[in-house]
Formats: C-alpha cells, sequence, structure tokens
C-alpha cells in the first residue's frame, strides 16, 4: 500500500479526532478498491472507509446512509466525510454478524425484530430518493440465468424453449410490479444485519443498491437466504408474521394467500437471477466459494414453484433439461432435516 496514502489518512484523521494517539487497523477486505479499518482512540473505537477517489465512489453510499439515518433507520452514523480523499469515519457496529446468532432457538425472535425494522424501513416515502426496480431491470436479472447458466452446463434452448423462458420471465417481472412498491434493500439477510451491543435494534448494512421495488423482496432475502436454510414450513409462518406487521394499505384486495404467492413469486425471480450470478461469479471473476451455495438455490427454485400453474411449463424445461448436467456438474442439495 502506497505509504503517501497512510500518510493522507494519518493527518486526516488527527485533524478529524483532534489527536493522534489512535491506532489502526486495517481488516481482511474483499476485492474492490475499498477498504476498512477500525480506529482505536482511547475506549472508542470508529470505522474508517478507504475509497480512493480514482476507483471508488462514496457519494452513493453516504446519501443513502444519511437518508436512512435521518429516518430512523439502525445504519451507522457519519462522524466525518471527505469526498475528495474518498474517506470515511463511521460509527463502529462491532463484528457481529446475526447469521452466527442464528439457531433454531434463536431465530424466532431475531427474524421478528428483523421484520419490525423492514416495515419501519418500508413506511418511509423513498420515492424520487431511490431508483426504481422496473421491468427494464428485473428481466436482464433473470437473464443472467440464460447467459450464463445454462452455457456453463452446454444447453441451448430450442426457439420454442426460449419463447416459453421469455414468457415466464415476463410472468416473474409483472407479478413483482404488481405489489405495493416500497423501499428495497435489496441486500436484506442475516450477514447484513449486525447485533450491536446493548441494543435490541440490529445494524443495517450494504444498503447501497436500495431501489424502489415489491415489498416482499427483502423478506424473501432474508428468509429464504441463499446461505441459510430453513424448514419450508417455518418459512410460511414468518411470512404470516410479516404480513400481520404491514399496513392496511398493503393489506387491500390481497388476502395472505395472495401475499404469499407474492412473496413467492418474488422469490422465484431471486432465485433465478442467483443461479446466473454465482456461475458468473465463478466464470468471470474466479470466484469459486459460491458454488456450493447452487444445489440449494436450485432446490429452492423447484419446491417453491410447485403450486403454481403458471410456472409449470417452465419448470418442467428445467427438470428436463437442465436439471440432470446442474447435478452433475454442481451437485444435488441434501435436504435438511
Amino acid at each position: 500500500m502506497n505509504t503517501q496514502r497512510e500518510q493522507l489518512i494519518q493527518s486526516w484523521m488527527t485533524s478529524v479526532l483532534g489527536s493522534d494517539q489512535f491506532e489502526t487497523h486495517f481488516l481482511a477486505g474483499d476485492a474492490s478498491f475499498r477498504r476498512y479499518a477500525r480506529i482505536k482512540l482511547n475506549n472508542k473505537t470508529f470505522m474508517l472507509m478507504d475509497a480512493p477517489p480514482e476507483k471508488e465512489d462514496c457519494v452513493p453510499f453516504v446519501t443513502i446512509d444519511e437518508f436512512f439515518d435521518a429516518h430512523g433507520v439502525r445504519v451507522p452514523h457519519i462522524v466525518a466525510k471527505d469526498f475528495d480523499l474518498g474517506l470515511l469515519l463511521l460509527e463502529d457496529f462491532g463484528d457481529v454478524l446475526l447469521s452466527t446468532k442464528l439457531n433454531d432457538e434463536t431465530v424466532d425472535a431475531h427474524y421478528a425484530q428483523s421484520f419490525k425494522q423492514l416495515i419501519q424501513l418500508q413506511s418511509i416515502a423513498g420515492q424520487g430518493h431511490f431508483p426504481e426496480y422496473a421491468y427494464e431491470k428485473l428481466i436482464p436479472e433473470m437473464e443472467l440465468l440464460t447467459d450464463w447458466l445454462l452455457p456453463s452446463l452446454k444447453i441451448q434452448p430450442t426457439e420454442a424453449e426460449s419463447a416459453l423462458i421469455k414468457r415466464t420471465f415476463a410472468i416473474l417481472a409483472n407479478a413483482a410490479l404488481a405489489q405495493p412498491q416500497v423501499i428495497v434493500h435489496r441486500d436484506f439477510h442475516s450477514r447484513n444485519l449486525m447485533l450491536l451491543e446493548g441494543e435490541s435494534e440490529q445494524g443495517v448494512i450494504d444498503f447501497q443498491d436500495a431501489v424502489i421495488g415489491a415489498d416482499t423482496y427483502d423478506l424473501i432475502s432474508i428468509t429464504r437466504d441463499a446461505y441459510v436454510q430453513w424448514n419450508p414450513e417455518r418459512v410460511y409462518t414468518w411470512f404470516k408474521v410479516f404480513y400481520d406487521l404491514l399496513p392496511v394499505s398493503a393489506k387491500e384486495g390481497r388476502d395472505f394467500e395472495q401475499f404469499k404467492k407474492d412473496a413467492d413469486l418474488m422469490a422465484i425471480q431471486r432465485h433465478i437471477k442467483i443461479l446466473g450470478i454465482f456461475v458468473r461469479l465463478f466464470e468471470r471473476d474466479g470466484k469459486s466459494g459460491y458454488l456450493k451455495d447452487l444445489p440449494r438455490v436450485m432446490w429452492y427454485l423447484l419446491e417453491e414453484s410447485k403450486p403454481y400453474a403458471e410456472l409449470q411449463p417452465f419448470m418442467q424445461f428445467i427438470q428436463a433439461k437442465v436439471l440432470p448436467k446442474f447435478e452433475e456438474k454442481y451437485g444435488k442439495y441434501e435436504v435438511e432435516a
């Protein structure tokens, strides 16, 4: 790391904190150009985000963080910022991810808290502040399946199959757009929620892709997480907990059965996209860590589509043409009891 950057960080921190007696510990990060460091001064800790402006734009992050903070979403408070330098000093949320504390005994209470916070997020008027999760966005996401998963299995759909895939994607995109449109975090799952010391509210991170979209999207992210799997019946009881918390306006002409269908179709849209994304992460970006989660996502898709007649032709194509090659290459999901 260039020492010039280190010196710049050092002098900025000194001026922000009014002291040079702080310790800096850089954290192991992902592959982006953004780095994080924990800053310790006396008994207080902060999080430093180092995002060199020529490589990273932290304006979207700050804009959304400040908007959410002002509207009562539990995001990290921004202590100091300098866009020209690409430096942010944030409140430290600690290291306890919700995912590390979930088990059969604790999950109901933790998710009840997550749902409460989700409902609060959805109550904020976000139109004009976030891009719309429009048809033009939903369709290309699902096309990741045809662009990445199918070629990885050497499957070339026939003209009739391509038309069928297109029709099914249209059904799913329209189903998402027919639901009440609210602020959607877009990655609201147990690795992006944190347990904060002395607080019942969970800390919310990784919100920079927020959009306006279907009110079931984030519910799906957390209850049908690509990384953790719960009993399907239990998931439906959580849907009911969430449904009961919804405002009256979101339940008009939409009984629980309809809500359940909305959530299932939204989940299916998401699984189709994720099957493509995980393959792309491996084939294009060389990240193989997600491949082990592919069979679980495929299992979700097969299970959740069962009740819906309009999806059966597409699912027959998946079962007959895709599944045998998929299981041969990526493995079969062993359902946990």
